[in-house]
């Protein structure tokens, strides 16, 4: 066995025995914990060069096929970040992480890691989640004015989700709209489905105050029941959700921190997330 496979057999053993706080040591994984991490996709030149360093040939060639400068950076952050924060959690530098892609294109470790992950960005926002043995999904959506949200209900959501959404304010259906989508989406990513599963084929909640679940799940296999969905309001003008097939699991939230900050927290000797939240 390869020397670097021991090293990482022997972390993950510490990973599921010890759990650190945010405050006092290093940030260790719960037996079922899911960590949260975000960042903004903002940086200067040079920590961007820093970040394109950590990609593989093939993302820093897919980097380089968007047409706009801005969509490059956003892809070259959000990417290297997830490289980082993978790369901390098993002890290795992020070009070393191979990734491999599911038959419908979701991200996953090549090696036998038990370490789950998923990624999301828009706008200026990349949100990460982290956990052990148990696929998950997240989604995160920064808010925007939408012609007519009602017409796009009507063409992928449930027929109970758009009607929901047609019982509230004008003003308040644009927020509503994107709890269900986030929703939507972070199921089908945890799934690893993607454009398979139709969006209208399962129900989540919606409403303002109504807590964050599903109501149904439209499968032979799967339930309502079986999952878990959180709603995650991280900043002031995004709104995302965490999708996960187990009963709830204990979740830390890190402050959403600078891409130029990220490497530095996490290469500080017993790094911490100060102001972390856990529930």
């Amino acid at each position: 066995m390869h020397p670097n496979e021991v090293n990482k057999i022997c972390l993950e053993e510490i990973l599921l025995d010890e759990v650190g706080t945010a405050e006092s040591g290093p940030l260790r994984f719960g037996q079922r914990e899911v960590q949260l991490w975000g960042i903004w996709l903002t940086a200067s030149d040079a920590v961007l060069a820093y970040y394109r360093s950590t990609l593989s040939l093939d993302e820093r060639q897919r980097a380089e096929r968007f047409a706009f400068e801005n969509l490059k950076r956003s892809y070259t952050l959000s990417r290297g970040g997830l490289r980082i924060l993978l790369a901390h959690y098993l002890g290795c530098s992020p070009h070393e992480i191979e990734l491999i892609c599911g038959p419908k294109g979701k991200p996953a470790l090549r090696s036998s890691s038990r370490i789950r992950f998923n990624a999301s960005h828009s706008g200026q926002m990349a949100l990460y989640a982290f956990t052990l043995g148990c696929e998950l999904g997240v989604d995160v959506e920064q808010l925007r004015e939408l012609d007519e949200p009602e017409s796009i209900s009507a063409r992928f959501f449930s027929a109970e989700e758009a009607a929901e959404l047609l019982s509230l304010k004008p003003e308040d259906r644009v927020l509503a709209f994107f709890r269900c989508w986030t929703r939507k989406e972070a199921y089908v990513k945890a799934i690893g489905e993607g454009l398979a599963i139709p969006l209208n084929r399962f129900q989540v909640t919606l409403l303002p105050g109504v807590p964050a679940r599903f109501v149904q799940v439209t499968s032979d296999f799967e339930n309502a029941g079986a999952w878990t969905l959180h709603h995650l309001e991280l900043a002031p003008g995004y709104v995302g959700a965490l999708a996960y097939r187990d009963s709830r699991r204990p979740m830390t939230i890190h402050p959403i921190m600078r891409a130029d900050e990220l490497p530095e927290v996490l290469h500080a000797p017993f790094s911490a997330s100060k102001g972390a939240r856990r529930f």
